[in-house]
């Protein structure tokens, strides 16, 4: 198969020729790498211990959130950062708007596998763009005394022009942190009752905002940790209670075969872009 690719057709030195079979053939290994990938991070069909399923609807006021020790948080257990509270069904976030980038976060407890998901219902009101209240999933996160490793996927609440969404990589101590994606615009747009969702798989993380993937990133630095959930205010105080979560779930039940479709189609888009980049430059345009 590869040799008739490679070779041109009847002694054709047709440019434009060669640039095809050239995105077919890169397409076709990147897409075989991908799989291999995916499948060895699924453990190659092995069982890598029992799947963790975990919802909650934040029944009890709590703070900080615990749910019967199911949950550490950012300044009990991180002490740097800011715990997470429930109140009147919704869990929330208890930072101070003022103090930079010690968001409020919540890590569940457990041992988890690494391909992982995490859901939530979005609560919020009062929105407005001039300040900043991001809702936040967290995967494969660890948090310890003045050290929180892991990644973020926030969402802007905002019905407006201002909405955006960012996949964030926590890099141990506070304000230490690397954006891998970040974008705005209408499809991002989030109020009360929308759900978003985060998965990772492989080094594929994705975004969705009510069952529509919006942004993806790579990263291979973190194989594992826990799922979570976190809040960001910046612009203003005294607003907690305008936005949080109305429940959350958490998954790590991902099958090697679904990590294999997602890291594939990520890199076959990646790859058609970069073939068609090579094309371009086969042909001289």
């Amino acid at each position: 198969m590869i040799l008739t690719l490679l070779g041109p057709s009847k002694g054709s030195t047709d440019k434009l020729v060669v640039a095809r079979r050239a995105i077919v053939l890169v397409v076709v290994l990147l897409c075989c790498v991908a799989v291999r990938r995916a499948w060895l991070w699924g453990g190659g069909g092995k069982t890598q211990g029992t799947s963790n399923t975990y919802s909650t609807r934040f029944e009890h006021d709590e703070d900080p959130l615990s749910e019967s020790g199911k949950w550490t948080n950012g300044k009990a257990t991180g002490l740097d950062w800011r715990d997470v509270s429930v109140f009147s069904g919704f869990a929330y976030g208890t930072e101070s708007g003022k103090d930079g980038y010690d968001d409020s976060t919540a890590i569940l407890t457990g041992t988890w596998l690494p391909n992982q998901m995490a859901e939530a219902t979005v609560h919020s009101v009062n929105q407005n763009d001039r300040i900043y209240e991001e809702v936040e999933l967290r995967l494969r996160s660890s948090i310890s005394p003045h050290w929180s490793t892991g990644y973020e996927i926030n969402f802007r609440c905002s019905k407006g022009t201002g909405a955006y969404s960012e996949i964030v990589r926590w890099d141990g101590p506070l304000n230490r942190f690397t954006y891998l994606a970040t974008q705005w615009g209408r499809q991002f747009r989030i109020g009360e009752g929308d759900v978003i969702k985060a998965t990772v798989v492989g080094d594929v993380i994705t975004a969705y905002v009510n069952g529509a993937q919006v942004l993806e990133a790579t990263d291979n630095t973190y194989s594992s940790g826990n799922p979570g959930m976190g809040f960001f205010l910046q612009g203003t105080s005294g607003v907690n209670y305008d936005y949080g979560f109305t429940s959350f779930t958490a998954s790590d039940g991902v099958s090697n075969w679904v990590a294999v479709k997602a890291i594939t189609i990520g890199t076959y888009e990646r790859a058609l872009e970069q073939s068609k980049q090579l094309a371009h430059k086969l042909v001289g345009r």
